[in-house]
């Protein structure tokens, strides 16, 4: 007789949000002290490596993987990923985080070989599931997903040769900011279409069309030239794509989505991508006016940090049985890492204040995040309630 599949890995939405949101505080957390000193692990990476493979290819990598195996079962209508391969995938995930983390004690190349066991553990489960579905329409994802842990291995072998993964900080940042872009793109005006059309209200959002398409490709360029020469043709092509990333949301009609902030939100961590793109691009054209690092946490912030928690409360709300409204819980959820993200982005503004708004950006973080996991625990490692 088959063993009944516990809950809590009966669908990757469940240990994967859990766990990234807990890493995404945690590895903030322990940033803060890493500023002054106070604590280093014993990593062989830089300290500032180390903070950003920890939320980018650490905490960000296990909210992907939590979104992408919930999704692919809907995308081609096959069993949820669940039981024993979810578990093997969590403890994948899980062996990475100690193996970066004590990498200096057992040798980088050995923790880099435990760690990229999880991105390719994960593609391969991702496309297996994709193409015995004959889903060919996925495919392009999952290509994104493995060129994400591709940058991962890119960080690794940087960091070893140089000192510092620089060029593969800016392709993980690119190829997650491009999932971003794509995914944004399917989900917001769909839910947009149905809330609105529930509601008798209109017009609706345009259906994808040759001006995403012009979108996503101008966004890939400049996001490309940006990952290999951050300099004057790289920033021109970060103002022009976030231009037309600007129309696009525009058309999505988000001011008509007020009155519910688990659909607003997407709207508003979305903004942050436009955002971001004007603001790297002019940082690299004068970075006297305004900080190119700051610039990116618009992106780095804002973007991954809202839309993460946009996503993984909409998620954990719709396969848990739970009403599709967010309550003032989570409303304080989303407010706080908007708050983050705008302390964190004026920090080199506030002059001897600097350190005191980098640590007020790092504790909104850490309780958002904290809250979420919190807050959402027994919604994702308990049973379902269909509430009213």
């Amino acid at each position: 007789m088959t063993r009944p599949v516990p809950h809590w890995l009966s669908c990757g939405f469940r240990p994967f949000f859990f766990v990234g949101a807990l890493a995404m505080a945690l590895g903030v957390l322990a940033w803060l002290p890493m500023l002054t000193g106070v604590w280093q692990p014993p990593t062989a990476f830089a300290p500032r490596d180390w903070h950003v493979h920890s939320l980018l290819f650490g905490a960000l990598m296990a909210i992907v993987a939590g979104f992408a195996l919930t999704a692919v079962g809907h995308w081609t209508g096959r069993p949820p990923v669940a039981g024993r391969t979810l578990l093997a995938l969590l403890a994948l995930w899980g062996a990475g985080r100690v193996a970066v983390t004590v990498s200096a004690a057992v040798g980088a190349l050995p923790a880099a070989l435990v760690d990229l066991a999880f991105p390719l553990a994960l593609v391969a489960v991702f496309a297996r599931e994709v193409t015995a579905a004959g889903n060919l329409r996925n495919l392009p994802i999952v290509g994104m997903v493995g060129l994400f842990g591709a940058a991962d291995a890119a960080f690794h072998w940087e960091a070893a040769s140089s000192g510092l993964a620089v060029h593969a900080t800016r392709a993980g940042v690119a190829i997650l900011l491009l999932l971003v872009i794509v995914i944004g793109g399917r989900i917001i005006p769909t839910f947009t279409r149905n809330w609105m059309g529930a509601r008798r209200l209109g017009p609706p959002p345009p259906a994808s069309g040759r001006y995403d398409v012009l979108t996503l490709a101008v966004s890939a360029a400049a996001l490309a030239a940006w990952t290999a020469a951050p300099e004057g043709p790289a920033a021109l092509a970060l103002l022009a794509a976030g231009a037309l990333n600007a129309v696009r949301l525009a058309r999505w009609r988000g001011l008509a989505t007020l009155s519910e902030p688990l659909l607003a939100v997407l709207h508003l961590g979305y903004a942050t991508v436009p955002l971001g793109f004007a603001a790297l691009g002019w940082a690299l054209l004068d970075p006297t006016a305004l900080d190119p690092v700051a610039a990116l946490h618009v992106w780095l912030v804002g973007t991954f940090g809202s839309m993460t928690l946009a996503v993984m409360t909409r998620a954990s709300r719709g396969h848990s049985g739970r009403r599709l409204a967010a309550d003032r819980v989570d409303v304080a959820l989303y407010a706080l890492v908007f708050l983050g993200a705008a302390s964190r982005v004026a920090a080199p503004f506030a002059d001897d204040g600097m350190r005191l708004a980098l640590d007020v950006a790092g504790g909104l973080w850490v309780l958002a995040f904290l809250g979420f996991a919190a807050r959402y625990a027994p919604i994702l490692l308990g049973p379902p309630v269909r509430e009213t």
